[in-house]
Order: C-alpha cells, then structure tokens, then sequence
C-alpha cells in the first residue's frame, strides 16, 4: 500500500501550479467575474492559526467559483507599515525597511507552503514607493477638495518621549513605552471630512450583505441623531454656545452647563481668576483619564465652577457654567446643557456640588418631589413648570419648543453625527510621508504632482524619542514649488489606515510610478466591488468604514462607478484553545504560569477552559510545526470542518490528526489497485451514482452559503459510503466517475 506522504505530494502540486500560472487571471469583459479578499495582513514575520484559518476559507471559496465557471480575482499583498517595524528600529538598530522586506518574505513562503492559490503577479506592498505615491495623490485630491484640512486638535502626549499616542497606548494615563504620566497636548494636526458622508454611509449599509451585528456596530459608530441645536448665551460676551439635543423638551430643567476641560473657551475664562489654579489642577487630573473612560456612564464625576454664566433661552434665568470629566471637547459643542431631574449623570454631578434640580417631566403612575429623589426620571409624563408647554405630553412637545426657538432665533431643528473627522497625522517615521510643504511667504503648500513621491529619508535616526524624519534635515529643508525660498516638509506621516482604505483597488490593476492614475478606471470597474471579503469583526468601525469612505471619496473623483467597496462580508470567529482557569480567581493562567497545575494565588486547583489563543497565555499553535507533522491540507481540512466559518474554532490536536487520516483514506481511494469484477449495473450501483450527484448538489448549496463544514462533512460521510462501496466489488464506469467528482470537488 503507498502511503500518502503529505509533505512531497503538496511540493509537487504547489510547483507545479507556480510553473504553469494556473491561478494568474486577466481580465475579460464577456466573462462572470469574481473578487474574493482576505483582510491583508501587517507582515509579522510568522503566521498564526487566525491567518491560516483567513487564508483557508479565502482560498476554498475562491477554488469553489473557479470552477463554477468564473473568472475569479483572489490576490494578496501586505500592510507593511507601521509601528512594529519603527519600534525594530529603535530597539534593534534595524532600518525599518530592512525588518519588513524580510518578514514578507518570511510570510509570503510560508503562505506558499500553505497551497493557497492566489496571483502573485498583483501582490502590494503599503510602504513600497509605487503604492504610497498614490496615498500622496489621494491626500492632494482631498486637499484640492477641501476635504484635507489642517486644525488644532487635543493629542495624548508623551513628553519623554515626545510624541502623540494613541489611545490604545495611553490607557490609565501612562505611556506604553516608558510609562510616563501622558498628557493632553494641542497640537495641529490633519483632518479627513468623513463626516461629510456620514449620511451616505449610513445609506450604503442598505446595500451590502454584511453580518447585521456589524451594520449596527457602523451605525452606532456613525450616531444619527435628529435633534436641535438650542443656543445659550454666554453672559457679558456677544458670543453663544450653540448645544446639540435630541431632548428639547427637558429645555426647561437646564439647571446649569458643562464645558470639557480642554475646551478653549474655559482656558481663556479662567485666567488669572481665582478660578486658575484649582482648574489648572484637576484638568490636568481629568486629562489623564481616556476619552472612552471619561464617557463611561460609571465614572467618578469630576468638575468645578469656573465663574462664568450662560442663559437659558427658554427661561431667561442666568445659569452656572462648570466643567466636568464626562465631558469631551471633541464630541458636539464640547459642552452639554445639564437636566439634573431627567439625567442620571447630571443628576449625580448636581448633587456633588450643590446645583438646583427642577422637575419638569411628571410621570403618570406617581408623583415626582425633589427632596425625595434617589436618582434622576429619565421615562416619559407630561411636561411641568414649562410656560406655556405645561400638562403636554413631553415627546409631542419636541416639535412645538424646537418651532418656538426657531421663531426667536434661538434654536433650530438638525440632523447631528457623533462621527468625528478622521485624523491622519501621525508623529511616526514608518508611514506615507504627506506631501505638504510650508514656507514663511507662501504657507501651506501642496507638493506638485510631478514630484511625487515623496520618499521616506534614509538618514533618519531612530531614538524612541521624538520624530524621527525631524532628525533628517535632507528631508525637511526644501525650497517652496511656488516663490522658490527655503521652506520646511510635513513631518507628519499619515494613518497606515490610508493604505488599506483602497488597497483593493490596487490588486486590480497594480500601481506603478509611471501612470498618472492610481489605477485604470475600466479595469476596477471590471472586478470592483469585492464579491466576497473576509476579515475580524475588530475592524468592523475602523478599517471597513474608512475603506467605505474612500471608496466614495474616489467615485466623486471619477476614478469608478459603484458605491460600497465589499458586497459580502464574512468575519470569521476566533480560534480558541483549552486553557489552565481558575474559577476562585477567574483569571486564566499566564504563560509563565501555563504548566503549573495550581493557581498561584489561590492554590485552587486549575481546570481546563477554553479561551481564544494569546502569546500572553502561551495557548498557541504554530502553523508550521502542524504541517511539518501533518501537511498543508490535513491543517486546511481541519480549519474547515471544526466549526463554521463565522463560529468559533476549538483547537484540538485530535482533530488535525482525524484530518490526516481521512486525507490517508482518500488517498488510498485513488492508488490501490482494484479489480473490477463486475460488469452489470445493480441497484448498489445505480444508489452510489445517486449519491454522487447528491453530494454535488448539496456541496454546491452549502459553498454558495458559505456553509462550507456542512459541504465537508457531506464529503466525508460520501467517502465513507466509497468505501464501503469498494469493498463490496464496483463497476468500473461509475467507481472512476465517483473518484474523479471526489477529486475535483
């Protein structure tokens, strides 16, 4: 009997698929098309099980349309900038070009091994100067557009480090890499208009074939309100505070007003005040704390008067302004108008400093009194102490106070967005330099399209303080394109989000340098949008809305036709694997902890759970390791029947073995040597012909649904019948036919 030897049977294939080009594609106007995309991956350097099962049901799905007759796009290429390979820099001494060109091509042999079939003649590289030369084009599109803008904005600021955090790496206040208190800073920064489609982005959602959990992640990301904005008049100023609220009905209640504490009015209020010092305290304690902490509606509420009063509109009563640490600058006016009675965390901050609390929504089933509420009304009733709105149902009287501040110029009804404009810079090396230029007699001035691109410099050092392109005077000093005197380059690079918000336009029709467009238009019409793309649900707010951005953004510069980027969306689950859990505790075991049989805390005695794969507790697989053990396709075979694509993935160890044997069965299927003793066609024969064309169908189904366990189960349950099949003598005609369908399929 020949044993099925994994490892050179899928050398052979693998070569041989790569000799004869079988999966490069052109493009055919008179041929059905198919685009299926795997979220392309940042170039780690090593694949882990999450990539291999992306990779997996990509390439099954993409196998599948070929062979119903598509001419099937299904490329890949890397997001090659980016933190990981700046931080190699500072800490290894390596060019961050260097560690990257390596780790592809460390991950692109170990994707070959895998056998997956992609065109490799459309492979991109973010930080190669072919591609990011059109991020560079894009941003000078946005520019002429005005959808680029510069503004001030609040950062979290390393100052040992000397440079902008994101959130993620400022949580609890502290910096990720040297552990620094983190401050607020001012800074100018680069802004993207998103908001600008939010309606249209909100449309788009209609039209797509997405996971319904990932449309309302979107369109609360999004936060269509209607409402009113109500303005308050800052008492001893001309200037008014105009607040957005989808409650003028509780206009009446608004006791006093809240400002951020970064908000610039506050700033200039305050100074050289009685006021400055306690301010200056507690706004540096309150911008230490995250913006999403800050929102919690559980957080500590913090805040103080600043001596400063704005009006009511409605009542004409002078009101109290403080700040608080709920409050972020950046969300709306950077200021709410405060309902104590009818707002939970309003309610709280009132009671904390002494504020007035006014009913004026009385509930039906019980009568409200001040002095014996707990906490704030937040339902429904009839309006009270409202002038003229009194004993009206408080939602009908929406309509009739936001009509009468209207007709005193005073409010006015409007749509509100919690979306906020997209900012790009960043105070990174390892990114796409923006292509502005600032000159003393000139200003801001966009670099020339003929100049692009603009190159990362070479000379830049990296110290893990400050910027490193500052440190490149070859790249900052540059004469203005417009007068010709000395100016200065941009030193900030732009979000690495830029390069994935269109890199599937780029699989279509690869960019170059040469051509003076990112792509041909007739071409990404052609393939675009993806038919099929696949990726985590942590992206469902970032990456899949930036690129929904882009891809409208791009159709109103004429560059294609369709509206939303990617059809169908699939996010895959996670991969999970048993793990020592402490229930006393209930903390999972750490890495170090990973082989001890005891909590370390407790003592109480480990069980085993189940929990996603994490460096952190030492519960991965390798990829490579299983298919030096068991080959590429006993892995693949495992990652498709474990659970359903979209389903979490039990890792079991068990299962890749079943995998191999199953493969081994198959295999025997197709080399031993079989006597066909039969010649006439019985009921046995005409059953197996029947569930032949059975299987086909219902595999078919399953794929179109992409059901695909439900199809290798059916495989595998007709495998077994096959030999069962064999065992009890065949006709040659029909035994030949089975195993050819089985191979294709």
């Amino acid at each position: 009997m020949v044993e099925y030897d994994a490892k050179n049977i899928e050398k052979k294939w693998q070569g041989k698929w790569e000799k004869d080009k079988i999966f490069e594609v052109k493009e055919y106007p008179e041929k059905l098309k198919y685009y299926v995309l795997e979220m392309y991956p940042y170039p780690s350097g090593k694949l882990h099980m999450g990539h291999l099962r992306n990779y997996t049901i990509g390439d099954c799905i993409a196998r599948y349309k070929r062979m119903k007759g598509f001419n099937v796009l299904y490329p890949m290429g890397y997001d090659s900038f980016g933190m990981p390979a700046e931080n190699a820099a500072i800490d290894e001494g390596t060019n961050p070009k260097v560690w990257t060109d390596y780790n592809i091509e460390l991950m692109k042999n170990q994707q070959k091994l895998i056998g997956l079939s992609y065109d490799w003649t459309r492979e991109v590289h973010s930080h190669d100067p072919n591609y990011y030369k059109w991020d560079q084009w894009f941003f000078l599109k946005m520019y002429e557009k005005s959808i680029a803008y510069k503004e001030d904005s609040y950062v979290n600021w390393c100052p040992k480090c000397i440079t902008v955090l994101a959130n993620e790496q400022a949580q609890g206040g502290k910096c990720w890499r040297c552990n620094n208190d983190v401050e607020q800073k001012f800074l100018s920064q680069w802004f993207l208009k998103i908001r600008d489609y939010a309606e249209e982005l909100l449309d788009g959602l209609n039209l797509v074939e997405w996971p319904e959990k990932v449309k309302l992640m979107q369109r609360n990301w999004i936060g269509r309100s209607e409402g009113s904005i109500i303005k308050f008049p800052i008492v001893g100023e001309d200037r008014t505070i105009n607040i957005f609220t989808t409650r003028p009905d509780t206009l009446y209640g608004v006791t006093f007003m809240i400002f951020a504490p970064e908000h610039p009015w506050v700033h200039d209020w305050v100074k050289g005040t009685e006021y400055e010092d306690e301010y200056e305290k507690l706004s540096i304690e309150i911008m230490k704390e995250g913006k999403f902490e800050r929102t919690d509606l559980d957080v500590e509420k913090k805040g103080m008067f600043i001596g400063k009063y704005c009006i009511n509109p409605a009542t004409n009563e002078e009101i109290p302004v403080y700040i608080g640490n709920f409050v972020i600058y950046e969300y709306g006016a950077g200021a709410v108008m405060a309902v104590p009675a009818h707002d939970q965390r309003d309610f709280e901050f009132a009671k904390l400093h002494n504020i007035p609390i006014k009913i004026v929504i009385q509930p039906h089933e019980f009568e409200l009194k001040v002095d014996k509420m707990s906490r704030a009304y937040e339902g429904d009733g009839v309006l009270i102490n409202s002038e003229e709105f009194n004993n009206i149902e408080n939602r009908s009287a929406i309509q009739d106070i936001t009509d009468k501040l209207s007709k005193l110029g005073k409010g006015y009804k409007t749509i509100n967005y919690k979306l906020r404009d997209w900012g790009i810079s960043r105070q990174r090396y390892w990114g796409c330099p923006i292509p502005i230029i600032y000159c003393n007699q000139c200003g801001t001035v966009p670099v020339p399209y003929g100049d692009l691109p603009i190159l990362l410099p070479e000379d830049a050092i990296f110290t893990g303080s400050g910027n490193p392109l500052e440190t490149s005077e070859s790249f900052v000093n540059v004469n203005c394109p417009k007068c010709g005197n000395k100016g200065r380059r941009e030193t900030d690079t732009m979000d690495t989000f830029i390069d994935s918000s269109w890199y599937f336009f780029a699989f279509c029709d690869p960019p170059s340098l040469t051509t003076e467009l990112p792509y041909k238009k007739d071409i990404v019409n052609y393939w675009g949008n993806v038919d099929q793309y696949i990726g985590g649900i942590e992206h469902a707010v970032m990456h899949l809305i930036y690129a929904r951005f882009f891809t409208k953004m791009a159709r109103d510069f004429g560059l294609h036709k369709f509206d939303e980027p990617f059809q169908r969306l699939l996010t895959q689950g996670m991969i999970n694997k048993a793990h020592p859990y402490c229930s006393k505790c209930d903390r999972f075991a750490m890495k170090a902890e990973s082989h001890d049989t005891k909590c370390k805390f407790c003592q109480t005695p480990y069980i085993l759970k189940s929990v996603k794969m994490s460096k952190s507790y030492g519960n991965t697989v390798d990829p490579g390791e299983i298919m030096d053990v068991y080959g590429a396709d006993a892995a693949r075979f495992f990652i498709l029947f474990g659970a359903s694509p979209s389903s979490g993935l039990e890792w079991s160890d068990e299962g890749v073995g079943f995998a191999n044997k199953f493969l081994n069965k198959a295999f025997h299927l197709f080399t031993e040597q079989i006597e066909f003793s039969r010649n006439e066609i019985s009921i046995r024969d005409t059953l197996m012909n029947y569930k032949l064309n059975k299987l086909i169908k219902a595999v078919s189904t399953a794929l179109e649904k992409i059901e695909i366990r439900d199809a290798v189960n059916k495989i595998i349950l007709f495998t077994a019948e096959l030999v069962k099949y064999k065992s009890e003598g065949v006709i040659e005609e029909i035994y030949n036919e089975c195993l050819e369908k089985l191979a294709l399929i």
